[in-house]
């Protein structure tokens, strides 16, 4: 394989080195193209390192005394993050007023396992300007507050605070992620790039409340930014048009088996009208830019696809949960495609199955979209997963992480099918971006046991990574 100027020229037995190339003998190690994660929050992933996790926690008791613990290893000047809860399965929500109690005045600000809610206290309340509050903020004025997050004391991470991270990304395999950070992202990424995080390539997302200002720049998906040097490209309009199974709130059309989160809301809720909806499809068509529609219920599937049908917008359905069979093939016949975090079902079985029942058979239908001709690509929702495509893939291919069964193993699909679906639909072909991965083992062969094979792929590692023809990773 020849690769000059970050692009690959030519492929085959018969090609030849031209003179002061430099040349990888690979050993006869197997080549994929280079992997991509599909749907990262970039900013909250770097930053999550040094939050206090807070994923153990069973009841809000237990985060207390996890920030109770941690006070005393933090510099006093910097605010207190976590990072981890899930209180879907809580006895009750905590309050403000703990969080005031343990904190000894500093501001202290708690991000949910699925970034839809945040517990904060009255200081970082106060630092942030929003009004006060006994509970946690969720949904849309969670969000919000959440893109503003740095602006607390010592919570925003440098550019430089991205290098090491994506280093450890090319030494999987990882030549690229798309970015859906909630502020920032086009504006944030060549910075960090001249930084020296220049391992992968990325895509960077645009949420409504800033909408205008990529338009006035011109921007469209697929053009290059500026400053960032080649490896950087406009990518989609993010809109989060429901919300999440941990927080339950995502919509769907029937009540919560359980009972509801709120009583206002027994089947979640929606975040856009369906004409709001439209309008924002509608305003990013005409300025060229494609969509990324968040939508988790069957409900909130089937409003977004209809969305996609009246408008003719392009784009992709951002996790597709939750989703019924019809709803598939529609996005099949409208050519949207599937951004699923296969990850996030070994976290979300168990809570699928006590809050939506027999609904949980229509969860993550993996099988279902590749039969129907869906262009699926997978990703991990980073720092709600780990960010680690084999995981993905793994979890994809078993659809359990543990020694329980499969969970619905109808919907599996084979470890080439997840292969193909975490290279953002890239092929090692002449005209191909030069990004590739030479690995330590051959992938799992399609008549292995799911079991042995994503076990397999976790395991696998890169021994070369390039991209854009550069070597940024070479363990050989």
């Amino acid at each position: 394989m020849l690769i000059e100027g970050g692009v690959i020229t030519a492929v085959g037995p018969d090609v030849r080195a031209p003179a002061g190339a430099e040349v990888v003998d690979a050993g006869g190690r197997p080549a994929i193209p280079g992997l991509w994660d599909a749907h990262v929050h970039a900013s909250q992933w770097v930053r999550t390192a040094r939050m206090v996790p807070l994923g153990h926690a069973q009841r809000a008791e237990d985060v207390l005394t996890a920030i109770v613990a941690a006070l005393g290893s933090l510099p006093p000047d910097r605010t207190v993050l976590g990072f981890g809860y899930r209180s879907a399965g809580w006895p009750r929500p905590g309050t403000v007023a703990e969080l005031d109690a343990v904190s000894a005045g500093r501001a202290v600000a708690l991000v949910s396992g699925d970034a839809h809610n945040g517990w904060l206290n009255s200081r970082a309340l106060e630092l942030l300007g929003a009004p006060a509050r006994t509970g946690p903020v969720s949904e849309n004025e969670w969000f919000d507050l959440l893109r503003r997050l740095g602006e607390l004391p010592g919570a925003a991470p440098a550019p430089s605070d991205f290098v090491t991270p994506l280093a450890g990304l090319a030494a999987i395999g990882v030549t690229g992620l798309v970015d859906f950070e909630f502020d920032n992202t086009f504006l944030d990424w060549p910075a960090r790039v001249a930084a020296g995080a220049d391992s992968v390539r990325v895509r960077t997302g645009v949420y409504p409340h800033q909408l205008e200002t990529v338009i006035e720049a011109g921007l469209r998906t697929g053009d290059a930014l500026a400053g960032g040097a080649g490896l950087v490209t406009m990518g989609q309009l993010k809109i989060i048009s429901d919300g999440s199974l941990g927080s339950r709130t995502a919509w769907t059309h029937a009540p919560y088996s359980d009972g509801p989160a709120s009583p206002e809301h027994p089947c979640g809720q929606a975040n856009y009208s369906s004409v709001e909806l439209c309008d924002l499809l509608v305003r990013a068509r005409d300025a060229g830019l494609e969509v990324a529609l968040h939508a988790i219920g069957d409900r909130a599937n089937s409003v977004a696809i209809d969305a996609f049908a009246a408008t003719g917008a392009h784009g992709s359905i951002e996790h597709a949960q939750l989703i019924a069979p019809p709803d598939v093939r529609r996005l099949a016949v409208l050519g949207v495609r599937a951004s699923v975090q296969p990850a996030h079902l070994l976290d979300d079985r168990d809570l699928t199955d006590r809050v939506w029942g027999a609904r949980a058979a229509m969860a993550f239908p993996l099988r279902g979209m590749l039969s129907a001709g869906v262009d699926l690509r997978l990703g991990s929702d980073a720092p709600v997963a780990p960010l680690d495509p084999w995981l993905a893939m793994a979890a994809a291919v078993q659809r359990s992480g543990d020694e329980r069964p499969a969970w619905h193993e109808e919907q599996s699909i084979t470890p080439r099918e997840a292969l193909a679906a975490s290279v953002d639909g890239r092929r090692l072909t002449p005209g191909a971006p030069g990004d590739l991965v030479l690995l330590d083992h051959a992938p799992p062969a399609a008549t292995e046991d799911p079991r042995q094979a994503a076990e397999t792929l976790r395991r696998t590692r890169a021994a070369l990574t390039i991209c854009a023809g550069r070597i940024t990773h070479h363990a050989l």
